[in-house]
């Protein structure tokens, strides 16, 4: 994994007579560090003794280009300090030309001197710089241009337009200022700002070396650097990037913009962006391999996409076609916007079930929904059938998150195992629908459990399916004027809230020790303990915060501001069997449990 680890000092690390370039991948992240990180870095070196640590930094060598006579290192991770170190010696640089004169006939001053130019600019290499920032957000241009001005870089480059607004600029402003203040004073300003340059040249870097991308993601979860480090997506981007094949920028231009599309359809969320990475391997994971095999291994880039092998799954495929790859995964984020519901078309019936399939934490089976909606002709499925499949793995997560039956940790095989099955078994049209439903029904909780969950502390066992199962046995009553039961407000709090009609807080209220243990406080705690969390004592009411601990007749009778029933009178129909009582015991609480079960076992039948 880790070829080399060497910690050269800065003087080491940037050698004025090496041939070698730090490259930072085209589209990495651009030049983000500010005010504090300048400051910390500059502190760090001129107040602590030679030789101080200033981090780590690791990069993929791509070797000594016989041609050229330079070796390339790829920067991974310390893009942001090796850039910053850059500028400071940028403007070290600087404040030694404008004493010039003073140091022209001292040989040993004068080296220094030039051996400093070419820590930032390739000896004999016209206007190649050692550090090659990536171009996004005139990162390039605005390093190139600095060095134009302040390092000798001598292939000229006028500054960009607002150059001087942007951080690389910025920063090196700020350098030249605190040089100036330390330098200010003293009998001799070069000798001072050449006591400063030894302590920069000083100062450590731990360089470690690694073979590949995927390498370089296992250290990031090792250890965490000063800095953002990179995401898998990230890693991937970068590998498929540096791997294809192109003429001119402009068509890497196009091929990064097909990237940007891809996750523009997959939305901002970054948790959701590596499982569709990850779901996209599992979903056709007999496909990707095929082209591997070797031997008797069935499947060499791995079982299962996990958080460690994903940048190997995705290099080894890119390596082989990084342009068929991308393709491959901007038709499969086609589909799986669809799925997570980012693109804006309108699938009626398919996209409720969708919806509901969220809302009941289904995410494990969008490998499933993915295959099938990709393949949906070769499959002779149409919507009907993916809503039939939709609502089949509904069911069968309200009764999977309640009994825990498969566990989680057997889901993604699940799904894989259903599709390589039901390839296998050549099922195609409603004989898949059905063939879906008895793979899902071998491994489901028998009815008999499923009742037992139910008739328990189920908001207990699963807060969030309760509130799916309530929600579900309510939306035949919800009108056109109400607020949908799914609904947020902007702080994210639902406008439906789950409500505890027997409240099931600490300190029980007195009005409730009375009406469920007769003033007995012992007694009431001890049928909280057993009733509270069970299914007749649950509810959706209008969110109040105040709500939870009022009296029941206060809890019935509740308005919000507006004069809204917001408590059991708001006409919803489970709450029906409560409001028509005067008071509420525990025996009211199992009637109703009773009354409840069943229509959940229907609802959720598979």
């Amino acid at each position: 994994m880790i070829e080399t680890v060497t910690k050269p000092s800065i003087g080491a690390l940037l050698d004025p007579e090496a041939l070698v370039v730090f490259r930072i991948p085209r589209y990495q992240r651009e030049y983000t560090w500010r005010y504090k990180d300048w400051e910390n870095i500059f502190d760090d070196v001129m107040y602590n003794p030679l030789g101080y640590f200033l981090g780590s930094i690791i990069v993929i060598d791509h070797g000594h280009n016989p041609e050229t006579g330079i070796t390339e290192l790829e920067v991974i991770d310390g893009q942001q300090r090796l850039t910053t170190i850059s500028i400071l010696l940028t403007a070290f640089y600087h404040k030694l030309s404008e004493h010039k004169a003073e140091f022209i006939d001292d040989e040993d001053v004068l080296n220094t001197y030039l051996n400093l130019k070419n820590r930032l600019v390739l000896k004999g290499k016209k206007g190649l710089t050692r550090v090659v920032p990536q171009v996004q957000s005139d990162n390039l241009g605005d390093y190139r241009s600095l060095l134009s001005e302040f390092a000798g870089l001598e292939e000229k480059k006028p500054r960009p337009k607002n150059a001087g607004l942007r951080k690389i600029y910025r920063a090196y402003r700020y350098f030249s200022d605190r040089i100036d203040e330390a330098v200010s004073g003293e009998d001799d300003a070069v000798t001072a700002c050449l006591e400063l340059l030894k302590k920069m040249n000083s100062a450590i870097i731990v360089q470690i070396s690694v073979s590949s991308h995927s390498d370089a993601y296992v250290l990031f979860e090792s250890f965490n650097n000063r800095g953002t480090p990179l995401t898998a997506v990230d890693l991937i981007k970068n590998s498929l990037l540096a791997n294809l094949k192109v003429q001119d920028e402009s068509e890497l231009d196009a091929y990064f913009d097909q990237w940007q599309y891809m996750l523009e359809l997959l939305g901002d969320d970054y948790k959701t962006q590596e499982r569709f990475f990850r779901q996209s391997y599992d979903a056709f994971r007999r496909a990707v391999n095929m082209p591997f095999v070797e031997g008797e291994a069935r499947y060499p880039l791995g079982a299962v996409a996990t958080k460690s092998n994903l940048l190997s799954i995705y290099e080894a495929q890119v390596k082989r076609d990084p342009s068929a790859t991308l393709d491959w995964l901007v038709e499969n984020a086609k589909v799986y916007s669809k799925i997570i519901q980012t693109d804006d078309e309108d699938d009626g019936e398919l996209e409720d079930a969708l919806f509901d399939l969220s809302n009941v934490q289904g995410v494990p089976s969008y490998l499933l929904l993915l295959n099938l909606m990709k393949r949906q002709g070769e499959l002779e499925i149409g919507k009907p059938e993916l809503v039939e499949v939709c609502e089949l793995l509904t069911r069968f997560f309200v009764r999977r998150n309640l009994t825990d039956m498969p566990p989680t940790r057997d889901l993604t095989r699940l799904f894989i195992r259903i599709i390589e099955e039901a390839d296998d078994e050549g099922l195609k049209g409603a004989n898949l629908v059905e063939g879906i439903r008895s793979k899902l029904m071998a491994v489901s909780a028998s009815d008999s459990v499923f009742e037992e969950r139910l008739r328990g502390p189920i908001y207990e066992s699963n807060p969030d399916t309760t509130r799916f199962i309530l929600a579900t046995l309510a939306k035949p009553s919800v009108t056109k004027e109400m607020k949908g039961l799914w609904e947020r407000y902007k702080s994210g709090t639902y406008v439906w809230t789950i409500e505890h009609v027997f409240p099931q807080g600490r300190n029980i209220p007195d009005s409730w020790v009375e009406m469920i243990a007769g003033g007995n406080r012992a007694r009431a705690e001890e049928l909280q303990s057993k009733y509270v969390h069970t299914l007749g004592n649950l509810t959706l009411t209008g969110y109040n915060s105040t709500l939870g601990n009022l009296s029941f007749e206060e809890k019935k009778s509740r308005k919000d501001k507006s004069g809204n029933s917001v408590g059991y009178l708001n006409g919803l129909n489970i709450n029906v069997g409560i409001a028509d009582h005067d008071a509420w015991t525990v025996e009211d609480i199992a009637t109703r449990t009773d009354d409840m079960v069943p229509s959940v076992l229907e609802k959720f039948a598979l």
